[in-house]
């Protein structure tokens, strides 16, 4: 496709990297912001920045953070005994998005494959450990997708975990088994952490 402006043809291209925009839909929002108020492109292009440059990860729970201790680990409504355990922050704001749940997260970083060589180490697992050990934790909810390897990790931070007086459970599988726990809507993973069911593996 000729662009008729190599200014324009740069911005599409970097637009269309992110995920889920093509060419079409990157040089639709480039024309939309070159027909905006400059204003407009500069607190884009600003807070795109500060996101970059400022974010970072909680020291409690490894959300995304814009300070030491998040926002929601710091907030003191919140339930300390109950742990919801997730792959990455686009699951905490699922969660967060159902109003149904007022304990407090950790987030994995990912989740056990090792077909893609990722191991327990490569997680925030003993983090986790550390956490459950030392905070008061009574209850440990998997919130993690319903795939194998979803299965696997909830498996692996039960048995390391196994004998300590705690609650085990998991949401319930009104999330599809092989489906992402971020693209559910809210009204079924909010009735999943509602009613999530206990976990015991020992008893299979």
């Amino acid at each position: 496709m000729e662009y008729g402006s190599k200014l324009l043809e740069n911005a599409v291209n970097e637009i269309s990297l992110l995920p889920g925009i093509g060419k079409r839909s990157a040089l639709r929002l480039a024309l939309h912001l070159l027909n905006r108020p400059q204003t407009q492109t500069e607190d884009l292009s600003r807070a795109l920045l500060s996101l970059r440059e400022n974010s970072k990860n909680c020291k409690h729970c490894h959300t995304l953070s814009d300070t030491e201790i998040c926002q929601i680990c710091e907030d003191p409504r919140r339930d300390i005994g109950i742990l919801c355990v997730v792959e990455d922050i686009r699951d905490v704001l699922a969660i967060e998005g159902t109003s149904e749940f007022r304990g407090r997260y950790h987030v994995l970083g990912g989740k056990i494959s090792p077909m893609d060589g990722i191991g327990p180490s490569d997680l925030t697992i003993d983090s986790l450990i550390s956490r459950v050990k030392t905070e008061g934790i009574t209850e440990l909810i998997f919130a993690l997708s319903s795939t194998m390897e979803g299965d696997t990790t909830n498996f692996y931070i039960y048995k390391q975990l196994a004998g300590l007086s705690l609650k085990f459970s998991t949401i319930a599988r009104g999330i599809a088994v092989g489906d992402e726990l971020q693209y559910a809507d809210e009204i079924t993973l909010g009735r999943s952490i509602s009613n999530r069911i206990p976990l015991d593996y020992d008893k299979g």
